[in-house]
C-alpha cells in the first residue's frame, strides 16, 4: 500500500498520528495567544503614555520629577528583579536562539516572568514619556509566550524551543506593526539563519496567525495610517537618493553610539557613572529625557507616533531640530538601559528626516520622501532592510513607491554597514556575556 499508493498513505499517516495534529494546535493556538497579548500590551503603552500627557499638560514641569524618578524606579526594579527585560528584547531572543545557550540558561533571555516584567516595565517607560518604541519588547513578549508552548507539546514532538522562540519573536513584529509579512521576512533576516526554521510551514503559519490577531482587533489599519502618494517622476531621483544616504549615515551613527553606549567599553565619565552607580546615571537620563522633551514641546516624548502622523497629514508645527533632539533623546533612553524598543522612533527619526529633505529640496510631494525616510533610517540602524521596506510598504497607499522604498532600504543599509556593525548582532553577542562560566 505504501509503495503503490504514496499519497493515500501519507494521508493516512497524517490523520491517524494524534501527536502530529496536538503538537501543531499547541502551537498554533499559543501562536494566537501570543498575538493577543502583544494587541494587550500595545493597548497597556498607549493607555499609560495618555496619561503621561495628561500629566504634562496639567503640570508642564511635571517631567522634570516624574520622568527622572521613574526611570531611576524602572532601573532599580529591573536589575533586581528581571535583569534579562533590559533594552530592546531582540538581542535577548537572538542570544537565546544561539547554540552557545543550552536550554538550562534560556530562561535568562526568554520566559514568562521575562514576558510579564517587559509589559509592566515598558508600559511604565511610556508611562515615564520615555523615547522608546514597543515593538522590540513585543518580539520578546511574545517569545516568551510560545517558548512555553513546549511544555505543551508532545513529548516526541519535532518542533523545537528554538522554532518556538522564532516563531514567537517575528509574531510580536507582525502584531506591534499589523503586519504579517513583515513578521516573516523579520524571522528569516534577522532571527534565525538555519532553513529548516524558514521552510516549516506550521511555524510560519504559526507566525501570520500571531500577527492576524492584530487585524481582527484592529482591522486592516496601519501603523500610521495610508501614506498618500502621487505620480513619481525622476524629479524623486536627487531627493531621494539625498533621504536615503543621509538615512544611512545618521542610522549607522546612530547604532554605532548605541552599541559603544551599552558595552561599557568607553572610557568617559558618562560610562564610567554608568557602572559605578546605575541609578544616578538612570536620574541624569531620565531628566535629560525630559529637558529634551521641554525644548522640542512634547515631540520627543513616546514613540514618535503622534508626531510623525501629524507630520504625514500636514499638522504638524514645523521644528528644525526635531530630529537632533528625537535621535538624542532615543539614544539617551536606551543608554540608560530601561525596556525600551527603537522601531518606531527609527521610523520617526526617518519620517521627519524626510521631511526636512523636502523642504530643503522644495519637493512637492514631502509624504513621499518620508516613507522613504522611514524604510532608510530603520534599516540603517538594523541593518535589516528587506523588513524595513515591508514594514514602510505596508502603509503606503498604492504599489508605485515599492521599488523606491526598496532601494532607499537597501542603499541605507549598505551606508550603515559602512559606520556601524550590525546592530542587533553586535546587541546579541553582549547578552551572550551574561552567561555563566563553563
Amino acid at each position: 500500500m505504501q509503495t503503490r499508493f504514496p499519497v493515500f498513505y501519507a494521508i493516512r499517516q497524517e490523520l491517524y498520528d494524534w501527536r502530529l495534529w496536538t503538537g501543531r494546535a499547541v502551537v498554533l493556538a499559543f501562536a494566537a495567544l501570543a498575538g493577543l497579548v502583544v494587541v494587550g500590551f500595545t493597548w497597556l503603552t498607549e493607555q499609560a503614555f495618555a496619561q503621561f500627557l495628561w500629566l504634562k499638560s496639567s503640570y508642564w514641569w511635571s517631567p522634570l520629577l516624574w520622568t527622572p524618578l521613574s526611570t531611576v524606579a524602572i532601573v532599580w526594579l529591573m536589575r533586581r528583579y528581571a535583569i534579562g527585560a533590559t533594552g530592546s528584547g531582540i538581542p535577548q531572543v537572538m542570544a537565546a536562539l544561539s547554540p552557545e545557550v543550552s536550554r538550562e540558561h534560556v530562561s535568562l533571555y526568554v520566559s514568562v516572568r521575562l514576558t510579564i516584567a517587559k509589559i509592566l516595565l515598558a508600559s511604565w517607560g511610556f508611562l515615564a514619556g520615555l523615547s522608546l518604541g514597543r515593538e522590540g519588547p513585543s518580539v520578546q513578549i511574545a517569545a516568551g509566550v510560545m517558548h512555553h508552548a513546549r511544555r505543551w507539546l508532545p513529548a516526541q514532538s519535532q518542533v523545537s524551543a528554538q522554532g518556538l522562540m522564532m516563531a514567537g519573536g517575528a509574531a510580536g513584529i507582525a502584531a506591534a506593526f499589523n503586519t504579517p509579512l513583515a513578521g516573516v521576512m523579520f524571522a528569516i533576516e534577522e532571527l534565525t539563519r538555519k532553513s529548516e526554521h524558514r521552510s516549516n510551514g506550521l511555524l510560519l503559519a504559526a507566525i501570520v496567525l500571531g500577527g492576524m490577531m492584530a487585524v481582527s482587533v484592529h482591522g486592516n489599519a496601519t501603523y500610521f495610517g495610508v501614506i498618500r502618494v502621487e505620480n513619481l517622476s525622476m524629479a524623486l531621483l536627487l531627493p531621494g537618493l539625498l533621504v536615503a544616504v543621509s538615512c544611512g549615515l545618521a542610522g549607522g551613527l546612530f547604532a554605532r553610539l548605541v552599541v559603544l553606549s551599552l558595552s561599557g567599553q568607553s572610557n568617559d565619565w558618562f560610562s564610567r557613572l554608568r557602572l559605578r552607580s546605575p541609578l544616578r546615571f538612570a536620574a541624569a537620563c531620565g531628566l535629560a529625557v525630559a529637558l529634551l522633551g521641554l525644548a522640542s514641546h512634547g515631540a520627543t516624548y513616546g514613540s514618535g507616533y503622534d508626531y510623525t502622523r501629524e507630520m504625514l497629514e500636514g499638522n504638524a508645527t514645523e521644528s528644525p531640530f526635531y530630529v537632533l533632539l528625537k535621535f538624542v533623546a532615543t539614544w539617551i533612553t536606551t543608554w540608560a538601559g530601561v525596556p525600551a524598543g527603537i522601531f518606531a522612533p527609527s521610523l520617526a527619526i526617518g519620517g521627519a528626516l524626510g521631511n526636512d529633505i523636502a523642504q530643503l529640496t522644495s519637493y512637492a510631494n514631502a509624504p513621499t520622501l518620508m516613507a522613504l525616510g522611514m524604510a532608510a533610517f530603520l534599516a540603517a540602524v538594523t541593518q535589516a532592510p528587506m523588513t524595513a521596506f515591508i514594514i514602510v510598504m505596508e502603509m503606503v497607499d498604492g504599489h508605485a513607491l515599492v521599488l523606491s522604498l526598496m532601494a532607499s532600504a537597501l542603499v541605507a543599509s549598505g551606508v550603515s554597514r559602512l559606520i556601524s556593525a550590525p546592530f542587533y548582532t553586535s546587541l546579541a553577542q553582549l547578552q551572550l556575556q551574561r552567561l555563566p562560566p563553563r
